[in-house]
């Protein structure tokens, strides 16, 4: 499936973090498609996947007292998934102003034909974790998804 999403057209942005979704009876609806809640596990299961990547996993976030917690999401459903699509989710990360937050872009696309479901930015904030408290975000938070910001202006 990688294959078939790889052209740079399907992207709104180059080089996305993707991670492979198959639409499971599960995770169908009364209206016989995916439910929106499924669409917000999937951009959870694709940012945890690429901040593993990235080497900031859970054992990181535990062994620094420090974590990225959601603030805002902000999501747009264009089109419908149904049983057995076959999806990838794209990400991006975006860096804000502040030296507590960062974004992240989502864009879900079905390779067989090309369209975007959904396109989706989370806003995050660096929390310690024994607080629940926002603080700045470690130099290893830093250096690790620093290496994947992106320069993204999306008005």
């Amino acid at each position: 499936m990688k294959d078939e999403a790889q052209t740079s057209d399907v992207w709104d942005w180059p080089d996305p973090f993707t991670a492979d979704f198959i639409a499971q009876p599960e995770h169908i609806d009364e209206l016989k498609h995916v439910n929106n809640a499924v669409y917000v596990q999937w951009m959870e299961d694709c940012a945890w996947q690429h901040s593993s990547a990235l080497g900031l996993g859970v054992e990181s976030f535990v062994a620094l007292d420090r974590s990225m917690a959601v603030l805002r999401h902000e999501i747009d459903y264009l089109a419908s998934a149904y049983e057995d699509d076959r999806v990838q989710m794209g990400t991006w990360l975006v860096k804000t102003a502040s030296p507590l937050k960062m974004d992240r872009l989502f864009q879900l696309i079905r390779p067989a034909d090309g369209a975007t479901l959904l396109r989706a930015r989370t806003t995050f904030v660096c929390v310690a974790m024994s607080s629940g408290k926002p603080r700045r975000m470690p130099e290893e938070f830093v250096k690790g998804y620093g290496s994947a910001w992106r320069e993204i202006m999306d008005g």
